[in-house]
C-alpha cells in the first residue's frame, strides 16, 4: 500500500476508529456468536452465519485500518511548501468559465470533507491542481466534463 499522508487530526481519527473496532466491535461481535450458538443447530441458524459474516466484515476493516497507520506519515502544515499546490495545502481557485472563486484543502481520502471544503488529493479536481502554482491554469476531467480553473492563490492551512 502507498504512503497516505495525514494532518495530526485525522491520524488520530483513524487510529481511535481502529481501537474502537479492535476493542468494543470484536466484543459485541463475539457477543452476537455467542448468543446465535445458544439457539441452538448451527448448521439451520441465520443468525449464527450473519454474525460470522459479520465478523469477516469487521476484521478486514481492521486489517485495512492497521495498514493505512502503518504506512500513515504525519504531516505538519507548518512545513508545507506554498510555491505550489501539495497535500495539505489550501489553494483558492477560479472557475474560468462561471468566474466563481473557492478554497479548498487538499487531504488524504479518509480525511475529505466537502462541506468543511477538503478534498481528496485523488479526486478530480485535487488531483489536477496538485503542482500547480499561483496564476497556473487546470484542464480537469470530471465526471461531468471538462472543468477549467485558475489558481489564485496557496496558502497552509
Amino acid at each position: 500500500m502507498a504512503v497516505s499522508y495525514y494532518t495530526q487530526e485525522g491520524f488520530n481519527r483513524i487510529k481511535d476508529k481502529l481501537q474502537e473496532l479492535r476493542t468494543r466491535g470484536r466484543a459485541d461481535i463475539a457477543r452476537q456468536i455467542a448468543e446465535a450458538r445458544d439457539k441452538g443447530d448451527l448448521s439451520e441458524n441465520a443468525e449464527y452465519d450473519a454474525a460470522k459474516d459479520a465478523q469477516g466484515l469487521l476484521e478486514l476493516e481492521i486489517s485495512k485500518l492497521e495498514e493505512l497507520v502503518a504506512n500513515a506519515r504525519i504531516l505538519d502544515t507548518a512545513n508545507v511548501d506554498t510555491s505550489k499546490v501539495s497535500v495539505l495545502s489550501s489553494v483558492k481557485i477560479r472557475n474560468t468559465t462561471t468566474k466563481m472563486e473557492i478554497t479548498y484543502m487538499l487531504v488524504a481520502e479518509e480525511e475529505a470533507d466537502l462541506k468543511l471544503n477538503k478534498i481528496s488529493v485523488k479526486s478530480p479536481i485535487g488531483n489536477g491542481l496538485l503542482g500547480k502554482k499561483i496564476g497556473e491554469k487546470a484542464e480537469i476531467d470530471t465526471p461531468r466534463g471538462k472543468m477549467f480553473f485558475e489558481v489564485l492563490d496557496i496558502s497552509r492551512s
